[in-house]
């Protein structure tokens, strides 16, 4: 049985769905990996472009409500933001608790260089947690 594993954020648009799709990468034979927001959007296309750029490809991913999930039960709840971390709704079952608070990258605006740099340093930072996790667990 694979461990399942639940990755929260506000929007699920961006660092939710980074870290759905690095732990999927790294871990697909060990985990069972969805990701969810309490306020949920569009998977940002800036995201996808960082995660192709790392051999990630993320474009087939939705946003999803955290409401879908309720019910089941996740071995890791994973927090990816500081307002996610606050509302977290409460999973049956045992389950472990982190939070590994990311920055946001920039969402409105023109898509800059120094956008993209900001997408990527947050990627990054993102891909160095879940790929330990993913290769430690």
């Amino acid at each position: 049985m694979k461990t399942r594993v639940l990755i929260l954020c506000t929007g699920n648009s961006c660092r939710s769905q980074m870290a759905e799709g690095i732990l999927r990468h790294y871990g697909s034979d060990k985990f069972e990996v969805e990701s969810a927001g309490s306020e949920p959007s569009k998977v940002n296309p800036i995201a996808i472009q960082v995660m192709n750029e790392i051999g990630i490809d993320i474009s087939h991913h939705r946003s999803k409500h955290v409401k879908e999930f309720l019910g089941k039960h996740f071995h890791y709840i994973i927090t990816v933001c500081d307002k996610a971390n606050e509302s977290c709704p409460i999973f049956p079952g045992p389950s472990q608790r982190l939070h590994w608070s990311f920055p946001d990258p920039p969402h409105k605006g023109e898509v800059t260089e120094v956008v993209l740099n900001e997408f990527r340093k947050v990627r990054d930072a993102i891909h160095e947690k879940f790929k330990v996790f993913a290769l430690t667990s």
